[in-house]
């Protein structure tokens, strides 16, 4: 009999003692339970690998997302899974989810923007949304839409979804010049490799996982030769290694990425990364 793949714990949510009743079939564990959906209202919420403040940020939750909630914990932690990448992790849940479950038809345009307590410019600022966050609106009032969760963003940073589409993800990577670089960040007030090409992506309607493995095992092919005779391509996807990295082509010897050693977004001549000891191991077109 042929042994199974052990399933990815970083997009299946289960561990010794839990796991998701729809993995029954597939793994152990004491328990099994059914989600509860919630939905994200904070503008960014840190995905950790543990249930502590100080572990590791393994990703992000934006404002609008959906979750499926696992354990609620005493300590004021959740275990959940984002539905739009499948990330499994924690978040400290106060003030981060909602019950009520709202529509979400538009999305934020611009790099960030602020909500507002009031409709007015210079009231306090309750929180910060990001580009592509999806927003549910309840209504207008002058200048400002209030949102279902309360507060106010500025109409001109508002879009229907449909409108934000822009299949050029190239560019889109491109306005993201000079955002800084952060290990699990996935929005423009902080960003990694992974995060950039996800969200650059998305924004053109194709779905793209989380993590470095799961990009080239979407994308990703192994090169037909030596990667300095190859004719790259405007959009290629590149897979590094040592450590691992990704990055997009901007024309035939740039690329743009999330530079972890410059600490922001980047575009270098792909031969940079190489001198630096990044080695490339497969690249792909979405």
């Amino acid at each position: 009999m042929t042994e199974k793949t052990p399933l990815d714990p970083a997009t299946n949510a289960y561990r010794p003692d839990l796991a998701d009743a729809s993995l029954r079939a597939y793994v152990q564990a004491q328990a099994y339970v059914e989600p509860s959906l919630r939905q994200g209202v904070r503008g960014i919420t840190p995905l950790l690998q543990a249930p502590d403040p100080t572990a590791p940020r393994i990703s992000e939750i934006r404002y609008g997302e959906f979750l499926d909630v696992f354990e609620e914990r005493k300590d004021g932690f959740a275990w959940v899974q984002n539905r739009n990448d499948r990330m499994v992790g924690y978040i400290q849940k106060d003030g981060t989810l909602s019950e009520s479950i709202a529509a979400l038809m538009n999305r934020i345009n611009v790099l960030h923007t602020f909500v507002y307590a009031a409709p007015d410019a210079r009231a306090p600022i309750m929180d910060r949304l990001t580009l592509g966050s999806y927003v549910s609106l309840a209504g207008e009032e002058g200048d400002f839409y209030p949102l279902a969760s309360g507060g106010y963003v500025f109409k001109g940073h508002v879009v229907p979804t449909d409108e934000l589409f822009c299949a050029d993800f190239v560019f889109t990577a491109g306005q993201l010049l000079g955002c800084p670089f952060l290990a699990g960040g996935r929005t423009p007030l902080g960003i990694d490799a992974e995060g950039l090409i996800q969200l650059a992506l998305d924004l053109a309607g194709i779905d793209a996982p989380r993590t470095n493995a799961q990009l080239k095992a979407l994308f990703g092919h192994p090169l037909p030769c030596h990667w300095r005779d190859i004719v790259w391509k405007r959009g290629d996807l590149v897979f590094f290694d040592n450590p691992a990295h990704v990055g997009l082509m901007t024309s035939h010897d740039h690329i743009i990425a999330a530079d972890p050693f410059v600490r922001q977004v980047t575009v270098e001549p792909i031969e940079r990364l190489t001198d630096q000891g990044y080695r490339i191991v497969a690249a792909g077109h979405p």
